[in-house]
């Protein structure tokens, strides 16, 4: 009976080329903390989306906001910060749930464009709202009349809402820069 039998024969390793005796293999990057579809990612995510909507609340729950134009640029960042770190977390959440990773060079890129922009529109409109929070307050001391107190904590919430994309939006250009 001539039957084959199953065996394992061990494999040798292809030779290296030029280029991987010199550098080594290419080894691909482990995910960090904060990435897009890693947990630090989405707790990021969802602290820029609760930051950017209490900004938003607050702000417009004031009478007399429209009448500064840098607070209506205010609700409109705020407003587009919250919708694009919700419709992110979101991303987050599923990847998370399927266990995929996102390090896909067009999902990373369109990703670190979204932070950019909303993370450079953020930071203007907070400046902005701060310069006009100070003149109110300090230089016309007409905060009795006005919601200098709602004004200024809208604009920290927007600040802080900058601070928690500032890291996305760097871990998410580093690894685009890096590939």
């Amino acid at each position: 009976m001539n039957a084959s039998r199953p065996s394992v024969h061990p494999v040798e390793a292809p030779p290296l080329t030029e280029g991987e005796a010199h550098n080594g293999p290419r080894v691909r990057m482990k995910d960090l903390q904060g990435m897009p579809g890693t947990r630090g990612g989405l707790i990021l995510r969802l602290c820029q989306f609760v930051f950017a909507a209490v900004s938003l609340y607050v702000m417009a729950s004031t009478s007399d906001f429209h009448e500064a134009t840098a607070f209506c640029y205010l609700v409109l960042a705020v407003s587009l910060q919250s919708l694009w770190s919700f419709s992110l977390a979101i991303v987050d959440i599923y990847a998370l749930l399927v266990r995929r990773s996102l390090r896909n060079y067009m999902v990373i890129r369109l990703f670190t464009i979204g932070d950019g922009i909303t993370s450079t529109l953020t930071f203007a409109a907070a400046c902005a709202s701060a310069g006009i929070t100070v003149l109110i307050g300090n230089d016309l001391n007409k905060c009795a009349v006005n919601h200098c107190a709602r004004f200024e904590t809208a604009t920290a919430m927007a600040f802080i809402s900058w601070f928690a994309m500032s890291p996305s939006f760097l871990l998410n250009f580093w690894s685009m820069a890096s590939r």
